[in-house]
């Protein structure tokens, strides 16, 4: 609700973002961490993703998708680590300031890095090249 989970909606910031903030939260979860926490891992995740635009080479969801899911993956572990030894009732940013921001910043997005290989590593880099 007021945001979105789609990278050509929002770039990777959106897909690759709340992915990860998803996954921060669940790790926290499965950590014993408290509720609290589990917000302040999701919103870790989430804020170090922000302006993280979609320009995948050449159309195809390779490169460097792969990669920058991995890189997500390994956010999500460490803001699950930070949020489990910090003190969540003195976090400074709210998930869902970082949800609206990431909304925010999505539609004033140029399209050209919202998956459309219009932009960015997809028109700076060949296939050829990889």
């Amino acid at each position: 609700k007021g945001a979105t989970i789609s990278a050509a909606m929002g770039g990777c910031q959106a897909e690759i973002g709340v992915s990860s903030a998803m996954a921060a939260g669940a790790l926290t979860e499965a950590m014993g961490g408290t509720p609290e926490q589990v917000l302040m891992a999701s919103e870790i995740a989430m804020e170090h993703h922000l302006g993280l635009t979609c320009d995948p080479i050449a159309g195809l969801v390779q490169i460097p998708c792969i990669e920058r899911n991995a890189m997500g993956a390994i956010k999500a572990i460490n803001a699950a680590e930070i949020a489990m030894e910090s003190d969540a009732s003195k976090a400074k940013v709210p998930l869902d300031k970082v949800i609206a921001t990431m909304w925010d910043t999505a539609k004033d997005m140029n399209s050209k890095y919202k998956e459309t290989s219009e932009g960015g590593l997809a028109v700076k880099v060949s296939l050829s090249d990889c």
